[in-house]
């Protein structure tokens, strides 16, 4: 072979071999590349573990709907424990786990908006659960908040009867504020007591029976025992703490309200201690949240899932689906909770509620 040929041979050999490691590199790329596109990793933020429904029942209900409708997605969880900037870290983690959409119920729904842009900026979208998140959010799932703190109201007027005068002096134990969902039960509320009742103390209890019962202790002191006609507690967490603080001042017989269906919420009620409750389905929130997660992983349109717009409190305009909340008292416990199978009547009906639990018609 002379020089000239051995040099075609030569260079020839190089230039293949080069373009063989390109399309090695460029392979490994596309694989790499296709491994970030392809992911099917949802992310599920909660906000607190002091509220039973989120451990008992929204996560593992959201994870059994994405389940079911995605047989190779994988849902990735964490819990804030009522710490804003431990969700915020949350955040960083999913982003860096490669989710490729965000569900969140935010601890502090103006203190997440930075991390949520900066899921957005990588590329993920996400969904507000429960509560309206500020920030460029896709779609929120909850239910009507408002009809919400409306049926709180109604149902402590209907309690209250003929005493429910302009001169009978209410106590009002609301939610967090960080929460927009409390201002909604809020105005709610306040839609249907205004010019009915005498608000005669209005205070936060930040979602916790402790709190909320410092709450009602002020406001006997306040009020006087015997002046206070009913109570508005915003959900059932701190209408239990309430509950304690009325029975260690000798006040009996007196509405007290509450949200969210909670055992021990259905249980005062089979017993008297506590006047109503609201149920929020849980299964169709989780399921309507799983749906909507799922939808956009994979690119589909929601507007058939979302088919209201809310304005978050940042100014986003976000669609959203509104589930219908139901007031439970003690005659519709069977029709509500108990019919869709949250409780059994033995979970409802322990000992200790045996004999309130057969007058109730329940056992």
């Amino acid at each position: 072979m002379n020089a000239t040929m051995r040099r075609v041979v030569i260079g020839t050999a190089a230039v293949s071999m080069a373009l063989s490691v390109a399309a090695c590199g460029k392979a490994g790329d596309k694989s790499s590349d296709s491994s970030s596109s392809d992911s099917k990793t949802i992310g599920l933020l909660l906000p607190d573990s002091v509220t039973a429904r989120y451990e008992k029942f929204d996560h593992p209900l959201f994870d059994a709907k994405v389940k079911e409708l995605c047989s190779d997605c994988k849902v990735e969880y964490a819990n804030a424990a009522g710490d804003a900037a431990k969700q915020a870290q949350q955040v960083s983690s999913m982003i860096t786990k490669g989710v490729k959409v965000l569900v969140i119920s935010a601890q502090d729904s103006a203190a997440i908006k930075s991390s949520i842009q900066t899921a957005v900026d990588k590329g993920i979208k996400v969904v507000a659960y429960d509560r309206l998140a500020q920030g460029p959010v896709s779609a929120y799932v909850s239910f009507d908040n408002v009809k919400v703190g409306e049926l709180q109201g109604q149902a402590l007027l209907d309690s209250l009867g003929s005493k429910a005068t302009t001169k009978s002096k209410v106590v009002m134990i609301n939610g967090d504020d960080a929460d927009p969902n409390a201002g909604q039960f809020k105005k709610g509320a306040h839609n249907v007591l205004d010019g009915k009742v005498d608000i005669a103390y209005e205070q936060s209890g930040l979602w916790k029976d402790t709190v909320a019962a410092q709450k009602m202790s002020a406001a006997i002191t306040q009020l006087g025992a015997k002046k206070i006609a009913g109570v508005y507690a915003a959900n059932d967490g701190m209408a239990g703490g309430i509950a304690n603080t009325l029975k260690g001042a000798g006040i009996a017989g007196i509405p007290l309200t509450g949200q969210d269906a909670e055992l021990a919420g259905i249980q005062r009620i089979v017993a008297g201690t506590q006047s109503s409750t609201v149920y929020k389905a849980f299964k169709p929130e989780a399921d309507a949240a799983a749906q909507l997660a799922v939808n956009l992983l994979e690119g589909k349109s929601i507007k058939d899932l979302a088919t209201q717009t809310l304005t978050s409190g940042s100014g986003t305009k976000v669609p959203s689906q509104l589930l219908t909340p139901v007031s439970v008292t003690k005659a519709n416990i069977k029709d509500t909770v108990i019919a869709d199978k949250l409780y059994t009547v033995a979970d409802i009906c322990t000992s200790e509620y045996a004999k309130a639990c057969k007058a109730a018609g329940l056992s």
